[in-house]
């Protein structure tokens, strides 16, 4: 139930709105909650398109009142990227770029690219545009920066084995494994390469010329040569990087280009006069804002979570709304001061237009990708909706699958498409348990009433929580009830893939359940795409090439091939630690410390003797009997053919 102005705080905070089924679709802050909150109960009619859309889904509104306006601001962050919630501006093209990381946390720090999510104890330089720059770039440097690249697993193996490997022997490795280096000169390399990818080139430069020129001078001509190429190696790495500024200042530049629906975003990393990186990210504005305010979210999105820290002058388009605001957050964000500028003229101002020219041609990018994306999957939905005599388009659809080995290893998948679009995030899977040999149906039937008593339950009808598969998120801590988990949320349609016979059996769990009337059902056969409701004998006539069998057979393969997948990890993993098993003396520690150690179970297979005996923490006696246990038998072989069949 919507609140009463009065009933709202004149305090800043952080408010949500909730949809009937209890989940949030729209995340807010503001200095006073009692003036924001009332805006949104004037006469729709005077609202904009979006805002009045979301006020037509909404049931209800909470808040959560803060000490102030910055803690609202990392209250709303934190909330939306739990909740993702559908009204919000969101990243939409998350393509994941490659950074070049330093593991600092190590004992010995290696470097190496990554993607994804940002580790801790990790330092990250770029992002770069393709992964092949970095090793590029990275390559050149290990010639003057020699520090490690490879695995712990396989530094592990070289330490046991006494010998470093081909890239010591080339010379872009300093064999920390052998200890051919110290740990001082090995740190000492880690900084050098650091301070250098961040834009500190000029002492590199300066060391190499005078080792160059004290071996010439000492008739090393050799170590002159490979100092020399060394210096070229680091003179075109730092050519790749272009200065910029006419002084080594460290400096962001975000550009944008929007239009009704998304926004393009270009981020320039500059540190020390020279572009370090680069982050390009798409924009979904699904709420109606104004360009300070699209600046402000791209600030909040970005810098929140930034590997490479925040800059002390961050160049925008438009001043952010409540500009003060951010800038007192990205100042306790970096420790010191932190200015957000928008130039009118001179470098920082063609900077600005450069980095708008590439968000432009991003946005015509975006462009032609979402035309035939959004067309399509709405033709989509709405041919469903009439081919299938649902209420309402189908914006959420879940699909599930079984897959087994001869009755072994029974798992489910579902899968969940939202918009048309897979929704990893509300992915679930299942160990079926109660099942005995091959049996589909009962298989299904145990799945589908798991996820559904779960969705009963949650509405107050008699059910049971789902168990490990279900999603259960708490806000106790934000002194609010629990929210609904994402596995809580009702389906616009069930889809089973299968015939007539799994059909009925969704059939049967909603009559039990008593959720006939608020899910709808089909299944999809596989041998000729058919497509059966219930209570017609007859598939329903969906064009085989219509946009809507399209989409179901997308979350149709989707369902089979995440069920596989879970099939294959439970079978290769129960396999897997078959081969070790029955080991004298070999316990389920030793055991696992043996397969840490080695790089995992084909290490072991392949260790010698020699080495085995090498371990310092496992007897003789048990390294033994692990050698004749995998070589003196058949098992080693026949284990690694059924994973190779698998």
């Amino acid at each position: 139930m919507l609140a009463r102005p009065k009933q709202i705080p004149d305090a800043p905070g952080s408010y949500q709105f909730k949809d009937e089924d209890g989940r949030v679709i729209y995340v807010g802050k503001a200095r006073s909650l009692r003036a924001r909150l009332s805006n949104y109960f004037a006469d729709p009619r005077s609202l904009h398109p979006r805002t009045a859309q979301m006020m037509e889904r909404a049931a209800s509104v909470e808040w959560i009142v803060v000490q102030n306006d910055v803690e609202a601001l990392m209250l709303e962050f934190s909330l939306i990227k739990t909740h993702r919630p559908r009204f919000n501006v969101r990243l939409v093209d998350d393509k994941s770029y490659p950074y070049l990381a330093v593991t600092v946390g190590e004992q010995w720090p290696r470097a190496t690219v990554m993607r994804g999510a940002k580790r801790k104890e990790t330092r990250y330089f770029g992002p770069y545009a393709h992964a092949y720059a970095i090793r590029e770039t990275l390559d050149l440097l290990l010639r003057s920066f020699p520090i490690r690249t490879c695995s712990n697993a396989k530094m592990h193996r070289h330490e046991l084995l006494g010998r470093p490997c081909l890239m010591f022997h080339i010379e872009r490795c300093a064999a920390p494994c052998t200890k051919a280096i110290d740990k001082e000169r090995y740190d000492e390399l880690v900084e050098e390469l650091m301070d250098f990818l961040e834009g500190d080139t000029k002492p590199v430069v300066r060391r190499l010329e005078e080792e160059m020129r004290s071996a010439a001078a000492e008739l090393e001509f050799e170590r002159a040569a490979r100092l020399r190429d060394r210096l070229s190696s680091v003179r075109l790495a730092i050519e790749r990087q272009q200065m910029v500024t006419d002084a080594p200042e460290d400096l962001d530049v975000v550009a944008l280009a929007e239009d009704e629906l998304v926004a393009a975003v270009q981020v320039l990393h500059i540190r020390r006069g020279r572009v370090v990186g680069r982050h390009g990210f798409v924009l979904e504005k699904v709420e109606p804002l104004t360009e300070s305010q699209l600046v402000a979210r791209v600030l909040e999105q970005h810098y929140a979570e930034s590997p490479l820290g925040v800059p002390r002058t961050i160049i925008v388009p438009s001043e952010p709304e409540e500009a003060a605001t951010y800038s007192r957050w990205l100042s306790e964000t970096r420790g010191s001061k932190v200015a957000i500028l928008v130039p009118k003229r001179g470098r920082r101002r063609q900077l600005l237009e450069t980095a708008g020219q590439n968000a432009a041609e991003q946005l015509n990018r975006h462009r032609l990708r979402r035309s035939s994306d959004l067309t399509s999957r709405a033709v989509a939905l709405e041919q469903l909706q009439e081919a299938l005599d649902l209420r309402e388009a189908p914006l959420r659809i879940e699909c599930y699958d079984m897959s087994h080995l001869q009755g072994t290893d029974y798992v489910g998948s579902m899968v969940v498409l939202e918009d048309g679009l897979p929704k990893r995030s509300d992915y679930r899977r299942f160990k079926v348990t109660a099942v005995q040999g091959n049996d589909d149906y009962g298989a299904m039937r145990e799945v589908l009433t798991r996820r559904l008593r779960h969705l009963r339950a949650e509405e107050g009808g008699e059910g049971e929580p789902a168990g490990e598969e279900e999603a259960a998120d708490d806000l106790a801590s934000l002194g609010r009830r629990r929210r609904p988990s994402r596995f809580a949320y009702p389906p616009q349609l069930l889809l089973i893939d299968g015939g007539k016979g799994q059909l009925n059996v969704a059939v049967s769990v909603l009559e039990e359940l008593g959720l006939t009337e608020k899910v709808a059902v089909a299944s999809l056969a596989k041998r000729l795409e058919e497509v059966y409701v219930p209570g017609r004998p007859e598939p329903v006539v969906v064009p085989r090439d219509s946009e809507a069998i399209y989409l179901l057979q997308q979350a149709r393969d989707e369902a089979h091939r995440f069920a596989i997948t879970f099939h294959r990890q439970l079978r290769n993993k129960r396999m897997t630690r078959s081969v070790l098993e029955g080991v004298p003396g070999l316990g389920p520690t030793r055991r696992k410390r043996l397969e840490k150690e080695l790089g995992g179970v084909r290490a072991v297979q392949a260790a010698s003797l020699e080495e085995l005996r090498a371990l310092s923490w496992l007897p003789d006696k048990v390294g033994e009997a692990v050698y004749d246990h995998l070589h003196s038998s058949g098992r080693t072989r026949m284990a690694g053919r059924v994973r190779s069949a698998s």
